[in-house]
């Protein structure tokens, strides 16, 4: 079996969009009941309530979670409030005693997926369990490692399986704590459209006032969920409070959002000119694109015969300008504009080394 012939029936269970919410880490018995209440009470349609139990971090000496006894608070909120729960599962320790606690749904981090070693440990450890298994994207923007991650648990005989966009870290200062870079994402969609895709908007917004904007993107792509941390008392938090909001606003939040619906049936044929039009103009971009790389090859070849270096800082600053301009003029955002170029810039420079080395 591969990835592609699982069903993943187990989301058929949940309403759709599956939201799945609770505190970055479970702090105390009172902080665990009180936010499972308050979420209860809040109409905020949640099914299953999540709490990291272990805490990977950056740096030593931090909290890094209360470990087990955490999850007699979470066996506990489940039994009083009728929740599925939630956790994530770093190693084969976890594993088993988060099974042994019978939580419903485990989840793989960033930080773990980015491993082969430590997956094929959780993987082994999860051999053959029914509970479905999470796989939040690694780190760095590699989407063959992601697709890897979900291969080894499959040859585990795992096969409830899911997937949750978080973001990807950066060097770059942006106003998201990691970049969403949204088409990774979507490819993976795109290949595998059977596996349940989840966004974590507070991984990839660090902050509350990006929580619903976020969320309603991915809702617009077709996202079957949402996984959202949600605390009694966001700012006490004793992790990550500044991304955290009470189950109050996330009530809210949830009843403002748009739920899209995949079926274009009654207007394919409006929607099938405006994508031929789109399709015309992508064949006319490459084209142009095309001819800009020839330019670039006469201008490498230029380059070699004068022994020029190929990246010229002050033609840089005057592209970037440039774009900057043109952005503000066309109304499109400044952001997309500087990839493009970077993009574009790229690749010129690549065409010209290609020249320089004589590929």
């Amino acid at each position: 079996m591969n990835l592609k012939d699982l069903q993943n029936d187990w989301i058929n269970e949940f309403s759709k969009p599956l939201i799945i919410a609770g505190p970055c880490s479970a702090e105390s018995e009172a902080q665990m009941m009180e936010t499972a209440q308050r979420l209860k009470e809040s109409g905020a349609e949640v099914p299953v309530f999540r709490a990291g139990i272990w805490k990977p971090r950056t740096k030593p000496n931090g909290f890094e979670g209360v470990g087990v006894i955490g999850l007699n608070w979470l066996k506990k909120v489940k039994d009083e409030f009728g929740f599925k729960t939630a956790t994530e599962v770093a190693n084969a320790h976890h594993v088993y005693a988060a099974l042994e606690a019978d939580v419903d749904i485990l989840w793989i981090g960033a930080r773990s997926t980015v491993n082969p070693f430590t997956v094929q440990e959780i993987a082994v450890a999860l051999k053959g369990t029914n509970k479905p298994v999470l796989v939040k994207n690694p780190v760095n923007p590699d989407l063959a490692l992601w697709i890897g991650a979900l291969e080894r648990l499959l040859g585990q005989d795992v096969k409830n399986l899911g997937v949750i966009h978080r973001g990807f870290s950066s060097y770059q200062k942006t106003k998201y704590r990691n970049l969403p870079n949204w088409q990774i994402a979507l490819d993976f969609k795109h290949q595998y459209p059977n596996i349940p895709m989840f966004v974590d908007p507070s991984h990839i917004c660090g902050r509350r006032d990006l929580l619903s904007d976020v969320t309603q993107e991915a809702f617009n792509v077709g996202y079957e969920g949402a996984m959202i941390e949600s605390h009694c008392n966001p700012d006490a938090a004793w992790s990550d409070a500044a991304q955290q909001i009470t189950p109050e606003v996330l009530a809210e939040m949830f009843g403002n959002l748009q739920i899209r619906n995949s079926d274009i049936s009654g207007f394919d044929e409006e929607m099938g000119k405006h994508r031929a039009l789109i399709s015309d103009i992508d064949f006319q971009l490459i084209e142009l694109l095309s001819n800009r790389m020839k330019i670039s090859e006469k201008i490498g070849a230029l380059k070699k015969e004068n022994n020029i270096a190929i990246f010229q800082p002050d033609r840089w600053k005057v592209i970037a300008e440039y774009a900057s301009a043109r952005a503000e003029e066309s109304g499109m955002g400044k952001d997309f504009i500087e990839k493009v170029f970077k993009a574009i810039h790229e690749e010129s420079i690549e065409v010209q080394n290609n020249i320089m080395i004589d590929k």
